[in-house]
């Protein structure tokens, strides 16, 4: 009599595939869901900074692009910009004054610069927005200068220089002389650049000596 082993059972035989088919797939299913966790915070942090992004421009919008938009000093009345700095505006509007140099009579030259980098010509001389550039003796901020008198020598050609429009992507530069009343005298220059709807003003004080 011819004695033959059991065969395996069909059974066994499912129940170890499937536990080999586990351990096999297993490796793969955890880097599945590893790489899914990842794309899931990739997708929310960007979904944050588009918000954030949204936000900025969304408070933008409610105060104009006329706004300074500075690092360091913020150009305004109080915290006054210095020789040689720019003011920058939300809209791209940049407008540089140069550090005052003195002539041989005794007066001193100064260049304020505007470059356009808004979407728009600029209107920089146009009567409905008068007060482009001011001038005014003394620090910023400060009622009356006694004894700071200063001079602009020259309006006419200033104004002459703010008439034509300024071409979007453009700059143009106007020479403003001044004579003080003493070598040391503190000034403010006050510039304002036209806007449709509100202009925050660029204050820059300097020292003529």
């Amino acid at each position: 009599m011819i004695k033959r082993p059991p065969l395996p059972s069909v059974t066994g035989m499912d129940t170890e595939e499937a536990a080999a088919t586990a351990t096999d797939t297993s490796p793969v299913a955890s880097a599945r869901g590893f790489y899914g966790c990842v794309i899931a915070l990739i997708a929310f942090f960007t979904l944050i900074a588009l918000g954030a992004h949204a936000l900025t421009e969304f408070e933008k919008g409610l105060d104009g692009d006329g706004q300074l938009e500075q690092p360091g000093f913020a150009g305004s009345v109080s915290q006054p910009l210095g020789p040689g700095t720019t003011a920058r505006y939300e809209d791209g509007l940049r407008v540089t004054v140069g550090r005052p140099e003195r002539h041989d009579d005794g007066t001193y030259g100064i260049t304020v610069t505007f470059k356009n980098g808004t979407d728009e010509d600029l209107r920089l001389g146009d009567e409905e927005f008068s007060g482009t550039l001011d001038v005014r003796p003394g620090e910023s901020g400060q009622d009356h200068a006694p004894g700071d008198d200063v001079s602009w020598l020259n309006g006419d050609e200033v104004a002459s220089a703010l008439a034509p429009p300024l071409p979007e992507g453009e700059e143009r530069t106007v020479p403003v002389r001044l004579k003080p009343d003493r070598e040391g005298a503190p000034v403010t220059l006050e510039v304002t650049p036209p806007h449709s709807g509100y202009r925050e003003t660029a204050y820059f004080q300097l020292t003529l000596g």
